[in-house]
């Protein structure tokens, strides 16, 4: 089972990296297309053409052009963009199936979360997606969606707050993977609900010689346009499992939002360049925020509170055990804590094999990886879930042990 298990999570992420790709591109493309058109001459105009540009790839020059309504005669074949979106949100919903719900207990549940149930934190997984998801249908329907400062600010605490409860729901691997998928549900919903239904009373509009409704159009191309924004900052938390020291930390759960508004920002930069706008203090003002959001959580401790201080040479921990005690301690805990999951055969139901690769099962191996096991120690994060409930006082000596044996080496 658990190999089956395993081999869903590859095939799954797999397709959905694969299908994210196709989205994202034909997002990114269209965005581009549509701010890049210019004003047409006016025997195109006359045809009805709104604006058209060239371009050359692959060995050709293409000529696109866009119309006001529709072109003189309707095509046979006419290509529609959904698919893209609705396979990678159900691969990635898949993908939370396979990896968090199946292995609720080592993935969802966090050492110290409000919920410790695996089946509890299954269903309020569930129930924080869907309600994110009615509150942003809710939101497009007042006023604010006609004021683009304000509906983006309204957007930056609602983020905020779905982040800050996913980190008290969830651990904080799957906060981050949570903020992520809310978001991408915003996107693809943003498909199903407003751009396809949308664009279908377009075509039936123009089709039948009527005249389309020019607000539903428009709203449907505001819909493009978040999408558009939100793409960096989720394909951010996609990644981030691979990052214990930023979902780790303990202003994790705000880091992810100015993370993702730093991306967004930086987003804008290119949709003005699209349309001729170059604001390269866009770009720069983006690129030093995200290094100041780096910089802060690299200065500033993870939640090391429960922890001594891993940095000094000698600790209480090690002033009442002598050198061989504290190595005989610690490879009584690499056995109890780490070597479960990150050995060549885990013991652990769930693992067919180390995850990431990485095995601790001795000290010699601790010491290989001295650098990721610090981190994900020092953040919490390891063990996953604290399933072998890790004490604070033997997570410090851990830390400690590492600490030395790195100034020794």
């Amino acid at each position: 089972m658990t190999t089956f298990i395993e081999w869903l999570n590859l095939g799954f992420r797999w397709f959905h990296v694969v299908a994210a790709i196709a989205w994202i591109g034909a997002s990114f493309y269209f965005i581009w297309l549509d701010l890049s058109l210019r004003e047409p001459p006016k025997w195109k105009k006359d045809k009805g053409v709104k604006g058209d540009l060239w371009a050359i790839h692959g060995g050709g020059i293409y000529e696109v052009a866009k119309y006001q309504l529709r072109p003189e005669e309707m095509p046979k074949t006419l290509h529609w963009f959904k698919w893209e979106a609705y396979s990678t949100w159900l691969s990635g919903t898949a993908l939370l199936v396979v990896l968090y719900y199946l292995q609720a207990q080592s993935y969802l549940v966090g050492p110290d979360t409000w919920i410790q149930s695996a089946n509890l934190a299954i269903a309020a997984s569930v129930g924080f997606i869907v309600g994110a998801q009615l509150i942003y249908e809710l939101l497009l329907r007042t006023p604010l969606v006609k004021k683009g400062l304000a509906f983006a600010l309204s957007l930056v605490v609602l983020i905020t707050i779905a982040s800050w409860l996913a980190h008290n729901l969830f651990s904080a691997r799957a906060a981050y993977l949570h903020v992520g998928a809310m978001m991408a549900t915003w996107m693809a919903g943003n498909v199903f609900w407003g751009i396809m239904p949308a664009q279908r009373k377009f075509v039936d509009a123009v089709s039948n010689n009527q005249t389309p409704d020019e607000n539903l159009a428009l709203f449907a191309k505001l819909r493009s346009t978040h999408n558009n924004y939100l793409t960096l900052p989720v394909i951010f938390c996609m990644i981030s499992n691979h990052y214990p020291f930023v979902y780790g930390h303990e202003f994790g759960w705000l880091a992810i939002v100015a993370i993702g508004c730093f991306l967004a920002w930086g987003r804008h930069y290119f949709n003005l360049k699209h349309t001729g706008s170059k604001q390269p203090l866009i770009a720069i003002s983006s690129l030093c925020g995200l290094v100041l959001v780096a910089l802060t959580l690299s200065l500033t401790k993870p939640e090391t509170s429960l922890v001594s201080d891993a940095s000094a040479p000698t600790s209480a921990a090690q002033s009442q055990l002598d050198q061989a005690k504290l190595t005989v301690k610690v490879d009584q805990l690499i056995q109890q804590h780490c070597a479960n999951c990150h050995s060549q055969a885990p013991t652990q139901p769930g693992f067919a094999a180390p995850p990431a690769g990485i095995i601790i099962d001795s000290l010699e191996s601790l010491t290989q990886q001295s650098a990721k096991a610090h981190v994900a120690i020092q953040s919490g994060y390891m063990p996953l879930g604290n399933m072998t409930q890790l004490s604070d006082s033997d997570r410090a000596i851990l830390l400690n042990w590492l600490a030395t044996n790195n100034a020794t080496e």
